[in-house]
């Protein structure tokens, strides 16, 4: 017969820790927050994509809470992984709206290799910050792509892998050791940290895992071929507002070799990125995207799988998620940074066994920015004045339906900024530089009856571009 003895042991502050049987469980929650990289919420199962094939995410989202709107507030790379940690917008908390860095960007530089030391950004308490405060462990796996080291913003322990996009020969760090390269894919290498960590983990504390898988970001082509044929061609299912996907996307040569091939051919020009395979087009590219999202899945199953064999995942939250999106050729163009629904949708879901019923939340827009806020209120902890975003935490419980402000703010590098609501988004561009606004907005859209974008409505919406222009009144720079 199993009872609940409670006992005196060494701790952080704030922590009481309970014997279940033989085994020491924290009384607050586990907290694990799984990104992937560059994947938008339309091609997801639960998300209504009937074609791909994502079954854990699946079961992660009928088994929790699942948010159909949410978004990435800057859907760029390090911008959006700098927010996420911050609860900030990437104007306060990076200084820069792009993958260029604070010491690079007079130059022209490029994105960094590695962090750079003296945390030049998210200088404000992080996440991770606050829950070791509160008596957390703390670790980072997987893709990281901010500028500050993880020791400096708030994690015990890292393992990360250079900026570089490449799931083979990928280099890595560990806690700032000698860099090393382990055999095979990336991407299953640190799912074997992950399992390790588990495996490892006593319970006299409870953990925040960052845990980052990077694809479906491209290189698509450095993949197992096991994913990379898994879809044809006729199984892609295209958003409307592709227009003809035999018509030339933006800039398509030196956009489909850099989706196949990345760094290894727009830097290093590698003689085997210099032609396209015979009749590559949209379809073949997306289906290739479809196969690394199913990757991203069965590596979720393995995070799922190893929290399971650690007997953690009824006190533990999961929270599944992406940076931002892709567009794929909708509206012919590519990539992100843009204002455009599928650049800004990203699949958001979370599961606690214990406290979350599962639900679908229909009327409230969460952020990235409100992910840091949210995961405090549930683990009971006060969120520090410094964070922008919203905490959602009476949202996911089903206490209200939505709140007071409902709505999310996104900036781009040169798309100008947006406010997305539950059924508009409008938005404004940049005037001279990203510190004023032009004169009239140039998105305008009703997307409950234009859920593509393909009908702009005329003017604006007065109250929606208040909102907008007391944003960037009021919201500091780095």
């Amino acid at each position: 017969e199993k009872r609940l003895v409670h006992r005196t042991l060494p701790r952080a502050p704030g922590v009481r820790l309970v014997m279940d049987g033989m085994k020491v469980m924290p009384t607050r929650p586990n907290i694990v927050l799984c990104m992937c990289d560059e994947l938008r919420a339309f091609e997801v199962g639960c998300y209504g994509n009937p074609a791909i094939r994502t079954p854990n995410i699946d079961r992660l989202a009928a088994q929790g809470v699942r948010v159909e709107t949410a978004v990435s507030n800057n859907p760029v790379c390090m911008p959006a992984r700098s927010i996420i940690l911050s609860g900030q917008y990437s104007r306060t908390c990076c200084g820069t709206l792009g993958n260029t860095t604070l010491h690079l960007k007079e130059g022209g530089g490029m994105m960094p290799q590695y962090p750079s030391a003296g945390r030049p950004q998210l200088r404000d308490t992080t996440l991770p910050e606050r829950l070791r405060a509160q008596g957390y462990r703390t670790a980072a796996i997987g893709k990281w792509h901010i500028e500050s080291w993880p020791d400096d913003v708030g994690f015990d322990h890292y393992v990360i892998p250079r900026v570089h996009h490449c799931h083979t020969a990928q280099n890595f760090i560990e806690d700032g050791g000698r860099e090393f390269s382990p055999p095979g894919y990336s991407v299953d290498y640190e799912a074997d940290r992950v399992r390790e960590f588990m495996s490892a983990d006593d319970g006299a504390a409870p953990f925040f895992l960052y845990y980052n898988i990077s694809p479906p970001h491209m290189p698509l082509d450095d993949a197992p071929e096991h994913y990379r044929t898994m879809y044809s061609e006729d199984e892609v299912v295209l958003r409307d507002n592709v227009a003809d996907p035999s018509r030339p996307v933006e800039d398509q040569e030196r956009r489909f070799r850099t989706y196949l091939w990345d760094f290894r051919y727009y830097r290093d020009h590698l003689p085997y990125t210099r032609t396209l395979p015979a009749g590559f087009n949209l379809r073949r590219l997306i289906a290739m995207y479809y196969g690394l999202t199913t990757w991203v899945d069965d590596t979720v199953g393995k995070l799922l799988a190893a929290l399971d064999e650690a007997d953690r995942a009824r006190d533990t939250i999961v929270v599944f998620t992406s940076d931002h999106g892709d567009n794929l050729g909708s509206h012919g163009r590519m990539g992100k940074n843009t204002l455009n629904e599928e650049s800004i949708r990203i699949p958001l879901i979370f599961r606690w066994p214990e406290k979350l019923p599962p639900a679908v939340i229909k009327r409230q827009v969460v952020s990235l920015m409100d992910l840091a806020p949210t995961l405090l209120q549930l683990a009971g902890i006060d969120p520090p004045a410094t964070m922008q975003g919203r905490g959602a935490a009476r949202v996911l419980r089903g206490e209200v339906e939505e709140l007071s402000e409902n709505y999310a703010i996104i900036e781009t590098g040169g798309d100008g900024a947006g406010i997305r609501t539950p059924t508009r988004l409008l938005a404004l561009p940049w005037g001279d530089d990203q510190h004023g606004f032009g004169a009239a907005p140039h998105y305008h859209h009703d997307l409950t009856n234009d859920p593509y974008q393909l009908r702009p409505l005329p003017g604006t919406d007065n109250e929606l571009e208040a909102i907008l222009r007391r944003w960037l009144r009021d919201t500091p720079w780095l």
